[in-house]
């Protein structure tokens, strides 16, 4: 054969390792109908937040008191009005916008401290005991107590709720990373990479982290339902978002004194955030099973 000519053989190109991981991945994913339903949850209350100025009619914060504590369907209020006029459709949109933004950084920086603490706890035997004592310290705390304290001490505004989560969120990725860490250590590649006198930072980086991304993701996963849960339960105790910002749990605190006569006002705002929190809990669920590496796909 001359040199230079490629034989039919050789000429397919195999799907790369990690495409067909993650081709994998999805695929045990979507067999799992709840998460489905929750990713259909998710990417629905991301299209709110993302078009909320094109989809919403009216502006969520101009009060009209001549049409007040409207029902769902009444003179062109798709969701009804509140106490103070403001349309509830209006007010449900950017509220997933605040939501959703409160609960991504919140969790991004939880999980930056989270990782950077697990990963030097996990790999530096010498700094474990002092971190993880730090990490048992923050567990002392109720998790919602210690957002109320470090809220007490900041102020109330949402920008502090972002920071009370963060904290909040710390410890227990720390957890997780650290016992990923530990497990992934002992592996031979990570012995074979430190006897070839690899550094500290190409051995985590390069090779310890990658193989800690499956937890990581779960984890962030299902804290952004606690995220938003815990965000709706700051602004209803009045810890949070401040009238007349359109958040969910201020809506519902608002609309509890009208249970009886706008039950609309509370009732909407209440489902929105189960079916979002519902939706972020079973995706948590689902990507657990779908990361498993002992699942096997049914042939």
């Amino acid at each position: 054969m001359a040199s230079g000519v490629i034989s039919p053989a050789n000429t397919s190109v195999k799907q790369p390792k990690k495409e067909r991981m993650l081709f994998q991945t999805f695929k045990r994913l979507c067999k799992n109908k709840l998460a489905v339903f929750g990713m259909i949850v998710i990417a629905f209350q991301i299209l709110l937040a993302i078009f909320a100025p094109w989809i919403a009619q009216y502006d969520p914060v101009v009060q009209n008191l001549s049409k007040a504590q409207l029902g769902p369907g009444a003179e062109g209020h798709f969701l009804g009005t509140d106490n103070y006029g403001r349309d509830m459709f209006a007010r449900l949109v950017y509220g997933a916008r605040i939501s959703l933004i409160v609960g991504i950084t919140s969790v991004t920086l939880g999980l930056l401290g989270g990782l950077f603490l697990g990963l030097i706890s996990g790999y530096y035997r010498k700094l474990d005991g002092v971190i993880m004592r730090f990490v048992d310290l923050l567990f002392a705390f109720p998790g919602i107590l210690l957002a109320m304290l470090i809220i007490a001490m900041l102020g109330t505004s949402l920008v502090n709720v972002v920071i009370a989560i963060s904290i909040w969120s710390i410890p227990t990725c720390a957890r997780i990373v650290r016992g990923s860490v530990l497990s992934v250590k002992k592996q031979e590649y990570v012995v074979a990479m430190k006897s070839l006198g690899a550094s500290d930072l190409r051995i985590i980086m390069k090779h310890i982290l990658p193989n800690c991304t499956a937890p990581i993701i779960v984890f962030a996963t299902m804290r952004m339902a606690t995220a938003i849960l815990s965000t709706a339960a700051l602004s209803f105790l009045g810890l949070g978002a401040q009238p007349p910002t359109p958040e969910w749990g201020a809506m519902i605190a608002a609309g509890q004194d009208f249970m009886w006569t706008a039950p609309h006002m509370t009732v909407i705002p209440g489902i929105a955030i189960m079916l979002v929190v519902f939706a972020f809990n079973v995706v948590g669920d689902g990507l657990r099973d779908a990361l498993d590496p002992n699942m096997e796909l049914d042939t």
